[in-house]
């Protein structure tokens, strides 16, 4: 778009210091909510600026916290570490990558079913 820094910050409604630390790759967005005004700004999808990986990690992050993020990350980490020097086809990579996303939804809801206190569980 042919933003200086400062005006991306400003059309984003975020800090200078912010769209820097962005550009410098020194952090990425925590929320959904910052990619969508990021977009909005650039005139893209949201969807443009997120990776596959990206938008689990964020996904994870606004419904379990950092805590999740963190988890969510450590899925992705540990099947590039696993992927690297191997011999699947980006096909069958992002197959396996769906898979371990999957289950990591379906554990943390069974986990929060389990561990939640009946007091606090949602009728």
């Amino acid at each position: 778009m042919g933003y200086s820094q400062k005006q991306l910050a400003e059309a984003a409604h975020l800090s200078l210091r912010t769209i820097i630390s962005y550009e410098k790759g020194d952090s990425c967005p925590r929320k959904g909510e910052t990619y969508t005004a990021l977009a909005k700004a650039l005139n893209v999808s949201a969807s443009y600026l997120l990776t596959e990986d990206e938008a689990f990690v964020v996904a994870a992050a606004e419904k379990y916290g950092s805590r999740g993020a963190a988890q969510a990350q450590a899925v992705i980490d540990g099947f590039s570490g696993l992927c690297a020097g191997g011999t699947l086809s980006e096909e069958d990579k992002d197959a396996v990558m769906k898979a371990l996303q999957d289950i990591y939804w379906e554990s943390k809801a069974r986990n929060v079913q389990k561990y939640t206190p009946k007091k606090f569980k949602k009728s």
